[in-house]
């Protein structure tokens, strides 16, 4: 077997399905060793930034597996870098795969050259900034080393991404000493005395009667551990709250859920919060929209509790009163041992505010939809254990707040990096990965401009995602905030095609939603179909979504 192939035989036996990326030159021996493929199914794409976010997508709500992408060398390994800065971002485990200049040619100004020689662009250095780690494959030999160090380095301690250059000479090379790969990434699990003082101190929180908060994050998602903080909260009646970024991970319409907590929150989370004595953030980073703005005193009169996979991110914004560094599920799995040697009395039901933490907007444009009762109708629309993918922009913030989860449904936001079109595209890798939930891209039509040409890969690939577009014409989330800071706005406005011929074009579905009674059957028509389809609402560009948008 040459490079490549052992590459491929490598990703099959690691139970890859999937692998998203683009053709070129430089490793186009890859696209071939793919091609002979019987376990992994290859999507082609039509812009490799589209591929580093399907990858991501593709182990977004599946933390087993390992996203793939690639590209040829230079200009397409360079539109891998926002992919890569989502899954460092995003604790998501993603191998990069892009070719690199000839070993003889290096220095000499080859096509597409990136070794940093001779004013070259040096994309060994850019990859190892937006990655865990970035290899050169220079001899065939070291492949299946080079590959077991890469993946294992993807999973272990916070998972992410990493990433290996292939030279063009390399990529033919035979290997001779191929192996089957040892995976031995394990899961970061705090002292057991650390977790007793958790222990401890809840314990004695509920015996006093005070008041204990959950405050769920993101890294309970990676770390798929509904199982243990649904026996942790109910078991002890602990109310508890999802940040922006693991919103509806448990259901919403669970009776200790309190709403989204945040700048965009519920009234109900933010107001039992600031009642709470003791406060159990588990896999929390406490990003901007979850601290309004890194409030200093976020945490003045309450103990913290943080649980978190990342030292780094310990203490990194508020200083905990018992630090854990852990994954959450281990934690919560020795945590709930703990506890149940503590003796602790039942808890009857505590009583919770309700409400909203913002006032409905008003809504003046006639002929355009409120974007809040789009997405309350797909709440109310929305199959069982279906994925919606809520994309950078205003649309965003609407689905944040009206969405309603339960019945295993789940949301994701675009994370703390937030790229426009990641989500656009990054819906794909998803439905890759789970073909038998239906997912949703809600998307702005901005975002649609940006990346929806992968419409044509979808349709290519029989991947049936279904984007719902809120067109309003502008990039609206910017517009507001430019109103806000400088009571002016510029270059916001722009002309939209026509998406329903756009998508009749690629061999897609397209449809026009312009009165709200129209849309849910047509959302039912495109579930039905299962194909891929394109929505296009048209939404008010006047309201203001529930989100702070003051002077920073």
């Amino acid at each position: 077997m040459d490079v490549n192939q052992t590459i491929v035989k490598v990703l099959e036996d690691f139970g890859v399905q999937y692998v998203f990326g683009g053709s070129g030159q430089v490793n186009a021996s890859m696209l071939l060793a793919l091609r002979d493929s019987k376990k992994i199914k290859t999507i082609i794409i039509r812009n490799e930034q589209a591929a580093s976010f399907m990858a991501c997508g593709y182990t977004m709500f599946n933390p087993d597996h390992l996203g793939v992408c690639f590209a040829t060398g230079g200009p397409g390994a360079f539109n891998l870098f926002s992919g890569m800065a989502v899954a460092l971002s995003d604790s998501l485990p993603v191998l990069a795969i892009t070719g690199y200049t000839s070993m003889s040619q290096r220095g000499k100004g080859a096509l597409n050259e990136s070794t940093g020689l001779n004013r070259t662009p040096d994309s060994q250095a850019m990859f190892a900034a937006t990655t865990k780690k970035s290899y050169i494959l220079e001899r065939a030999e070291d492949t299946c080393d080079i590959l077991e160090d890469a993946i294992n380095t993807a999973f272990d301690g916070r998972p992410g991404p990493v990433h290996i250059h292939i030279p063009k000479d390399v990529t033919t090379a035979e290997v001779t000493n191929y192996r089957p790969i040892s995976f031995h990434a394990k899961k970061v699990c705090a002292e057991k005395s650390v977790l007793k003082n958790v222990a401890d101190v809840l314990a004695d929180a509920i015996r006093q009667q005070k008041k204990i908060l959950a405050l769920i994050g993101y890294g309970c998602i990676r770390s798929e551990a509904s199982a243990e903080l649904k026996q942790l909260i109910e078991k002890y009646q602990i109310p508890f709250v999802q940040t922006m970024d693991a919103k509806g991970f448990l259901p919403e319409n669970h009776p200790l859920c309190l709403g989204m907590y945040g700048t965009s929150g519920d009234k109900a989370a933010n107001t039992y919060f600031e009642k709470a004595d003791v406060v159990l953030a588990m896999g929390n980073s406490f990003a901007q929209n979850a601290t309004f703005s890194f409030k200093p005193d976020l945490f003045q009169g309450k103990q913290l509790i943080h649980i978190n996979i990342d030292p780094v991110e310990v203490n990194k914004v508020y200083q905990a009163d018992i630090p854990v560094v852990s994954d959450v599920k281990p934690a919560l799995r020795t945590l709930l041992e703990l506890m149940e040697e503590q003796n602790i009395p039942e808890q009857s039901f505590p009583v919770l505010p309700q409400g909203h933490y913002y006032e409905e907007p008003e809504h003046r444009d006639a002929k355009r939809i409120f974007p809040g009762d789009i997405v309350r109708l797909l709440s109310d629309n929305l199959p069982e254990n279906a994925i919606v993918m809520g994309d950078a922009g205003s649309h965003m913030l609407w689905l944040s707040c009206y969405l309603k989860l339960s019945k295993n449904q789940r949301y994701q936001n675009p994370g703390s990096f937030g790229p426009m079109a990641s989500h656009t595209n990054g819906c794909i890798g998803v439905k890759c990965a789970n073909p038998d939930k239906v997912v949703i891209a809600g998307v702005g039509d901005g975002c649609y401009q940006m990346a929806g040409f992968e419409l044509m890969t979808a349709v290519q690939y029989n991947i049936p995602v279904i984007w719902i577009v809120f067109n309003n014409s502008e990039f609206n989330i910017i517009k507001k905030f430019l109103l806000n800071m400088y009571n002016d706005e510029a270059y916001m406005q722009f002309d939209n095609p026509d998406f329903v011929k756009y998508a009749e074009a690629c061999g897609a579905k397209g449809y026009r939603v312009e009165k709200l009674d129209e849309f849910v059957p047509v959302l039912q028509e495109t579930i039905a179909l299962n194909k891929p389809c394109v929505i296009d609402v048209l939404v008010d560009s006047d309201v203001y979504p529930p989100f702070s948008l003051g002077k920073v």
